[in-house]
């Protein structure tokens, strides 16, 4: 049965004949040529799958424009959120641009392509383990995963440099026109969580974003200072508000499942080859979020494998 809802002034649209498999990946730093490889390799189960693309494709505006035309010419859909990655205002990119514009220009290329966005009516998903609405997020982080014993950005920052683990965002990342990254990570906050709120009842929502919404998944990183440059404190409770089904997201480079609070989170990236060299399977395997995967004596949890990593990025 396909579903449509309407909410914040546009039209939910159905998948279609309730086929398919809803897929997902991030961080695949297709600057690495191995990882460009594992893109070009990289293909749908069946006619009907939709890919979920939650950052940090790379850094390079051409090398996003490749990789999501790529994929989107072999499944049904592709839905694309921002990594910390492709807002670099990188040296080698001829694309200059800095901040609001960086990210309007992504988002005008992805609707070039068909890409959904998180600036478009979040689409639901009609096929097995559906219907659920898929909802695209762009969220940035404020600052407020501090290090132990630090109680203000600038003592977590002053830790951070003291340790040498500092995200290259601090030099990379520009707010423009906002004030601060914490300033633009408040007004997107504000906007997604009103767009949220209007979703139907009865329908659960997928969230993907390039960070969880809750710092539980911190906890395994060897350097937790890095956690500041992970999200935000302001979405902790948006797995229980917002009706989540599964919470997708990656930056974090361990690719893993984890529950929380009755809610199953989804770590789904590839990372950089000296990573994911030293994992079990085949790189570049595509993380089923529905129909959810259940493994023999796993409770449901889907497919991962944990890690923890300690490299900034």
């Amino acid at each position: 049965m396909s579903v449509f809802a309407f909410y914040g002034g546009g039209v939910v649209r159905p998948t279609g004949d309730g086929a398919g498999n809803l897929l997902a990946v991030s961080d695949l730093h297709i600057g690495y040529a191995e990882n460009r490889a594992l893109v070009e390799d990289m293909r749908p189960e069946s006619d009907e799958d939709w890919l979920l693309v939650a950052g940090d494709i790379g850094e390079i505006v051409d090398d996003v424009r490749w990789t999501l035309k790529t994929l989107g010419d072999r499944f049904r859909k592709v839905v694309w959120v921002p990594g910390n990655h492709e807002l670099w205002t990188h040296p080698k990119d001829p694309v200059q641009l800095r901040g609001v514009a960086r990210y309007e220009h992504l988002v005008s290329l992805c609707r070039e392509l068909g890409v959904i966005t998180p600036e478009d009516p979040y689409p639901v998903w009609n096929g097995p383990g559906g219907p659920a609405v898929v909802a695209p997020l762009f969220l940035l982080y404020d600052y407020s995963f501090l290090p132990q014993g630090c109680t203000t950005k600038e003592e977590g920052l002053a830790y951070a440099h003291g340790t040498g683990i500092v995200c290259a965002d601090e030099y990379l990342l520009h707010p423009d026109p906002y004030p601060s990254r914490e300033a633009w990570c408040r007004a997107r906050v504000a906007e997604t969580e009103r767009r949220l709120a209007a979703v139907p009842d009865g329908l659960p929502v997928i969230p993907v974003n390039h960070y969880p919404l809750d710092r539980h998944p911190m906890d395994v990183l060897w350097h937790p200072e890095f956690a500041m440059w992970c999200g935000t404190a302001a979405t902790a409770d948006w797995h229980r508000r917002f009706r989540v089904e599964t919470m997708v997201y990656g930056h974090l480079h361990i690719p893993r499942t984890t529950w929380h609070e009755g809610v199953r989170f989804e770590e789904v990236s590839v990372g950089y080859p000296r990573e994911w060299r030293r994992r079990p399977g085949p790189p570049g395997t595509l993380r089923r979020i529905l129909p959810m995967e259940v493994g023999a004596g796993d409770g449901g949890t889907a497919s991962g494998v944990g890690g923890g990593r300690g490299e900034p990025r």
